[in-house]
C-alpha cells in the first residue's frame, strides 16, 4: 500500500470470508431481498448424524435464500463450512438439488432465476456417504441443465475450499470466483498426505498448498475463473458482472483443450507450480 489512507480503507474493507452462510447470501442478493427457504425453524435435520453421536444443525449446513440481483430474481446456495466442514449429506445436498431444480423449472416457464453457489466444502459427508454422493450427482445435474437458460455462478473464498464431488460442481459452473485464500482441488491436502503419505504432499506446507491450489494459481492455469480481493462489496459485484457478461464455453465441453493440456504434461517429471502457470497459461 502506497499511503496511509489506501491502507486504512485495506483494513476496513468488509471481509466475505468473516461472514457466516446466511450472510454471505445477504451479502450477494440486493438489500433487503433475502428471504430464506428451508430455514432452520423447519428442523429439516439429518437423521444419520445423532445414531453417530454427532449434533444436528437445524438447518444441515446449507442456507437457501431467495431474492434478487440487480433487481433480476435471484437464488443463493450458502454452504456453512463451519458445520462439519461443509460436508454434504442428504438433506443438505437436497436443499442444493432442489433450489437448482426450481430454478431450472423457473426458467423453462420463461422466468429467469439467476443462480449463486456459495462453496465452502470438504465435499461428501462421510457419515452419510452414498446418500451424500447421490445428492451430488443431483446437484451436478442441476447446474449442466440449468446452465443452458442462465449463468450459474459459482464463488470459493475460505477458509474450508472446495473439495470433492463439489469441486466438481465448482468447476461445471458458468462461471467461477475465487479469492486468494479459496483452495480447490478434487482432493484435500490431508486426504493426499493420509493416503499417499508425506512424501507426496506435506499437508502443514501451507506455502506448498497454496501454491498448487490455492485460488490465485486455479485462475492463472484457467481452472477457475476471477479472482478477486477478500471484500464483500467486490465479489457482490463481481457475481453481478458474471450475470451481465456472456460467459464463454463451460470447461466441461472443453475436453480437446484439457487433453491436449494433459498431453504436455510429463508424469515422470510433472512442472513445478510456476512453471505450470506457463505451460498452462489462460492465453494458450
Amino acid at each position: 500500500m502506497s499511503t496511509a489512507g489506501e491502507r486504512q480503507r485495506f483494513l476496513a474493507r468488509p471481509s466475505f470470508i468473516e461472514l457466516d452462510a446466511r450472510e454471505r447470501a445477504c451479502a450477494i442478493l440486493d438489500p433487503g431481498t433475502f428471504r430464506e427457504l428451508a430455514g432452520p425453524f423447519d428442523r429439516l435435520k439429518s437423521p444419520w448424524l445423532p445414531l453417530q453421536g454427532v449434533v444436528a444443525q437445524a438447518d444441515d449446513g446449507v442456507v437457501i435464500a431467495r431474492g434478487s440481483i440487480e433487481g433480476r430474481s435471484a437464488v443463493v446456495a450458502s454452504i456453512e463450512g463451519a458445520y462439519q466442514g461443509g460436508s454434504i449429506g442428504e438433506v443438505s445436498g437436497a436443499k442444493l438439488a432442489g433450489a437448482l431444480e426450481l430454478a431450472l423449472r423457473d426458467c423453462q416457464l420463461g422466468r429467469p432465476v439467476r443462480p449463486v453457489l456459495l462453496l465452502e466444502t470438504g465435499g461428501v459427508r462421510l457419515q452419510e456417504a452414498n446418500l451424500g454422493l447421490a445428492a451430488i450427482a443431483e446437484v451436478h445435474a442441476a447446474i449442466v441443465a440449468l446452465r443452458r437458460h442462465v449463468p450459474v455462478v459459482a464463488v470459493v473464498a475460505g477458509l474450508v475450499g472446495c473439495f470433492g464431488g463439489m469441486s466438481l460442481a465448482a468447476a461445471l459452473c458458468s462461471r467461477l470466483i475465487v479469492t486468494r485464500a479459496a483452495r480447490l482441488g478434487m482432493n484435500g491436502p490431508e486426504v493426499i498426505e493420509q493416503e499417499a503419505g508425506l512424501a507426496e504432499l506435506d499437508a502443514g506446507d501451507r506455502a506448498l498448498i497454496w501454491s498448487l491450489m490455492g485460488g490465485e494459481q486455479r485462475v492463472a492455469t484457467g481452472f477457475a475463473d476471477v479472482l478477486v480481493e477478500d471484500d464483500a462489496e467486490a465479489i457482490a459485484a463481481e457475481v453481478r458482472r458474471a450475470f451481465a457478461s456472456p460467459a464463454g464455453p463451460p470447461r466441461s465441453e472443453q475436453v480437446e483443450t484439457l487433453i491436449a493440456r494433459l498431453a504436455g504434461i510429463d508424469g515422470e517429471h510433472p512442472p513445478e507450480p510456476a512453471a505450470l502457470r506457463t505451460l498452462w497459461a489462460r492465453e494458450a
